[in-house]
């Protein structure tokens, strides 16, 4: 980093609660002499759960909506594997067919 030497770039996200705590941890356990802060700010959709009915059985999706509109649909993972195992069909076709059903919603 300075002088051409090599660094790591350490990105830690905390709360300001925990700020302190995590500035003595990063200096007491490395060799850093300083660091840099921002402060940064996370928008996130809405999220809802339903369940869709797929030829193999019922999997789980997590909606993403803003202003009533749904934006994002995602099967969860952990219901199409549950459900790969039970049936004996691979996950990723599962979770294809997941992925499909949903559009409907």
């Amino acid at each position: 980093m300075k002088k051409n030497r090599p660094g790591i770039l350490l990105t830690v996200l905390t709360t300001w609660e925990l700020l302190s705590a995590v500035q003595d941890f990063i200096f007491r356990e490395t060799t850093s002499f300083g660091m840099r802060m921002s402060e940064k700010q996370r928008v996130i959709l809405d999220r809802e759960f339903r369940d869709v009915s797929t030829p193999y059985g019922e999997v789980r999706i997590k909606l993403g909506s803003r202003d009533g509109h749904i934006l994002q649909r995602a099967p969860e993972f952990e219901s199409c594997r549950l459900l790969a195992e039970k049936t004996g069909v691979p996950a990723r076709d599962v979770f294809t067919a997941a992925t499909i059903a949903a559009q409907a919603l």
